[in-house]
C-alpha cells in the first residue's frame, strides 16, 4: 500500500467514526459526566460514564454533543479505547492521546494502546484542530473520579 492510499485508508476510518458513532448517546444510569465547549468552533461534547460496582473501571460510556468531524471521530474512538478500563488506564490513554496530538513523534505504545485514535496524529499538523480532536478527551478525564479540580459525579 502506497502512502497515498494509506492516507485514504486513514480518512475513510476518522469518517467512519464522525458518521456512524460508537458509543453516541446518553447513560440513564451514568455515574459521572462532563460537558466541554470549544468555543473557537462550536463543539460541544459531554461524556458520561458508568464506573463498576467497584469504583475502579468504566463500565460503560457514552457520548453526545455535536461539532465537527473530527471532534465527534476523536470522542468514538476515545470511547472503544477506555470501554471496560480501569480509571488509571483510561487516563494513561488520555495523557498518551495528548502527548501525540501536541507532540512531534508517534511512538509503539501510542499505537497500541490508542488503536484507531492513533491515525490522529496528523491533527498535529492543524493547530486549529488540536482542541477538536482533544475535546472528549479532556472531558472524559474531568469527569472521572479524582480530578483535580472538582467532583463530576451525577446527583
Amino acid at each position: 500500500m502506497n502512502e497515498d492510499q494509506l492516507r485514504m485508508l486513514y480518512r475513510q476510518v476518522i469518517l467512519d467514526h464522525s458518521q456512524h458513532p460508537h458509543h453516541h448517546g446518553t447513560l440513564s444510569d451514568g455515574s459521572h459526566e462532563q460537558q466541554l465547549e470549544n468555543p473557537t468552533c462550536g463543539d460541544v461534547i459531554t461524556v458520561q460514564v458508568r464506573l463498576g460496582e467497584d469504583g475502579t473501571h468504566i463500565q460503560d460510556i457514552a457520548f453526545n454533543g455535536s461539532g465537527c468531524t473530527i471532534s465527534q471521530a476523536s470522542a468514538s474512538m476515545m470511547t472503544d479505547v477506555v470501554q471496560g478500563k480501569t480509571i488509571d488506564q483510561a487516563r494513561d490513554a488520555v495523557y498518551l492521546f495528548s502527548q501525540m496530538i501536541t507532540g512531534d513523534k508517534t511512538t509503539k505504545e501510542m499505537d497500541q494502546v490508542l488503536g484507531d485514535a492513533a491515525l490522529l496524529a496528523g491533527v498535529r499538523a492543524f493547530p486549529a484542530r488540536i482542541k477538536c480532536a482533544t475535546l472528549a478527551w479532556k472531558a472524559l478525564d474531568q469527569a472521572l473520579p479524582g480530578f483535580p479540580k472538582e467532583d463530576n459525579a451525577i446527583d
